[in-house]
């Protein structure tokens, strides 16, 4: 039972501080991180365990109890460990492990600390849960679990109006999302009688072409509420609201990344949608540049990561939309992602911590000389994040680019386009905020005094950091995670329409000019207090989100509103009509015959004697007739 404590350690430390109460306040942080680790060492162990095995037969497969029992739908409640969900684990436990310990300091001075840490592991529970299911319920459980962990996250401090708000908004597009997987489960039982991946994934041939590609679609929304995809990604900048370790820890190694697990779990289902599949690659690209032209308006430094993890998932889901070429290209882009970007938002935070939980930075200017490890070790993901070779990022980011242009034709030109420029305005804006929180002339509060964080904090930024120079070439030389992935994934030849070489020049020239673009505006020029407000229409539009908000409310809220007021019609004037005027009828016709009732002896009798003439009557005409 082994595999089982990846779920239930995390889950148990939830379940006793919650249960505990006041009583666990003392020593709750040591229990969360306890579990964490549990977690973590046995999931190194079960990876060791993997890889003794021959390729063929990495899996590790637990059937924990009989879950759903009924008529045809025999569901067993199972565990599935293989080569796609390990990566995951890994990524789950390690990075959840570091947020944990760097969540004791960061939350050090919070009256609430036990509870947070309480939310920190269900929270992990529920993304493991999700991850190591070997059916698509208990994944949808998960799945489920992970939104409510993150409303409760979110919302952590929600004597703030805008925590509460941000809490609510993300709980509700993700069941926007959510209805997707709920549609596409009904029509997996359906039509293939099962809710097993290796069942749903045998019936797939047998299917008709608009079942699957109904069922691709349906998962899409899915991917596109958790992920932060457009249309559904006006959720994640809000989500800034919670600490910043919920940030790290959603956007690093649990939430955002679930989309694309999804997605590439569900690889036969795409490779036989082509339809789907072309919509997977259309929203990926979609929102790689979006995101990207957000974060360039951000002056919050907690929006601006938000908006280029936006933009960083659209590459993931642009890959995993490419088939086989992409799987395995996504998942690598994922992990290279979890150590930098887990480290950019820790970095975030130690510079919050330093400036009295200032966000804006434009108030911030020349910190490298005040918290030298939060720079070096935020620098390290700065250069990982925009692909500077050898960095983490380089290898991931630059071979999604690759194959994006290696799907030829219009095609490949858009694809890779959309990930060059993507590339292009990804430089500009992280240098941006290199630039305006580290560099330059101090433009903060005289009152406030930059201090570097506590041990507890930047312990766990080195070691992220750290991953963010060495976890690319670690993946990527020699076909490491492809070949590991193979069993699951399959594989695929790429022909590189641009020679590797040649396409790795153009990448890091558009890189190098993004950064120069950054370093003419905000380097040479002094930096404004407030944002100016004489700016493009896209500045403006970039600043609200490129109207996020506003499209989702034109185009889903306010009709949702006037169907429901409709149907709210309907009920009142219709249903509820119908049964107020049979009552009234009825009312109507009682009234009617209570005048026949006089309380006279006489009329009843007559009444009676005029009764019996009829019978009377009526018996001698059928006789004579």
């Amino acid at each position: 039972m082994d595999l089982l404590w990846l779920i239930v350690a995390p889950l148990a430390g939830a379940a006793v501080l919650l249960l505990g109460g006041r009583a666990t306040d003392a020593w709750g942080h040591l229990l969360g991180c306890a579990t964490m680790a549990a977690a973590f060492g046995t999931a190194v162990a079960q990876f060791v365990t993997l890889l003794g095995r021959a390729p063929q037969d990495r899996v590790i497969h637990q059937v924990l109890f009989s879950w759903v029992p009924v008529a045809q739908l025999q569901l067993d409640f199972g565990l599935q460990l293989d080569a796609l969900s390990v990566c995951f684990v890994l990524l789950i436990t390690g990075v959840g492990l570091l947020i944990h310990i760097y969540s004791v300091g960061y939350m050090a001075d919070d009256p609430d600390r036990r509870r947070f840490f309480a939310y920190l592991n269900l929270f992990v529970a529920a993304m493991l849960l999700l991850v190591l299911a070997d059916n698509f319920l208990g994944l949808y459980m998960g799945w489920e679990g992970v939104g409510l962990a993150s409303y409760l996250l979110i919302g952590f401090w929600s004597h703030k109006p805008s925590a509460a708000t941000a809490a609510k908004k993300a709980f509700v597009v993700n069941r926007v999302g959510d209805i997707g997987l709920a549609v596409a489960l009904m029509v997996m039982w359906a039509d293939a009688g099962t809710l097993s991946y290796a069942g749903v994934f045998d019936a797939v041939p047998a299917l008709s072409g608009g079942t699957v590609t109904a069922i691709g679609l349906l998962l899409l929304l899915a991917a596109c509420g958790k992920s932060a995809q457009f249309p559904l990604q006006s959720w994640l900048g809000d989500a800034m609201e919670g600490p910043t370790p919920v940030s790290a820890l959603i956007h690093a190694a649990t939430m955002v990344t679930a989309g694309v697990y999804l997605i590439v779990r569900c690889g036969p289902i795409y490779d036989a949608a082509p339809i789907a599949q072309g919509a997977v690659v259309t929203i990926g690209a979609i929102t790689l540049v979006f995101g990207a032209i957000i974060g360039c308006a951000k002056d919050d430094i907690k929006k601006a990561l938000a908006a280029s993890t936006m933009s960083q998932i659209g590459y993931m889901v642009l890959a995993a939309g490419l088939g086989p070429a992409g799987y395995a290209i996504a998942i690598m882009h994922l992990l290279t992602h979890g150590f930098f970007k887990a480290g950019l938002f820790l970095g975030a935070g130690s510079v919050m911590h330093a400036m009295g939980d200032e966000t804006d930075m434009r108030r911030y200017g020349g910190l490298r000389r005040y918290l030298p490890v939060t720079f070096a070790t935020f620098g390290l993901g700065y250069l990982a994040i925009i692909g500077v070779p050898p960095l983490a990022g380089f290898f991931s980011k630059d071979a999604i680019i690759e194959i994006a242009f290696a799907a030829g034709g219009l095609t490949g030109a858009l694809l890779g386009g959309a990930t060059l420029l993507g590339a292009g305005i990804t430089a500009f804006y992280m240098t941006r905020v290199m630039l305006l929180t580290f560099f330059g002339e101090k433009r903060w509060n005289p009152d406030t005094h930059p201090h570097e964080s506590p041990a507890l904090m930047t312990a766990p930024m080195i070691i992220l950091a750290l991953g963010s120079v060495g976890a690319g070439a670690a993946l990527a030389i020699g076909g490491t995670l492809s070949t590991f992935l193979e069993p699951v994934v399959g594989t695929h030849e790429t022909h590189h329409v641009i020679p590797v070489w040649a396409m790795t020049t153009i990448t890091l020239a558009v890189v190098a000019a993004g950064i120069g673009v950054a370093y003419r505006s905000y380097a040479t020029r002094p930096v404004p207090e407030t944002a100016p407000q004489d700016v493009s229409a896209l500045t403006v539009a970039a600043r609200r989100d490129l109207y996020g908000d506003a499209f989702n409310e034109a185009a889903f809220m306010r009709p949702g509103q006037r169907l429901t007021h409709d149907l709210v019609s309907v009920d009142d004037k219709g249903v509820d009509g119908a049964a107020d005027g049979l009552a009234a009828l009825i009312g109507a016709a009682s009234r009617r015959m209570r005048t026949v009732q006089t309380g006279f002896a006489r009329s009843y009798a007559l009444s009676m004697l005029a009764g019996a003439a009829l019978v009377v009557g009526a018996v001698l005409v059928v006789r004579v007739w």
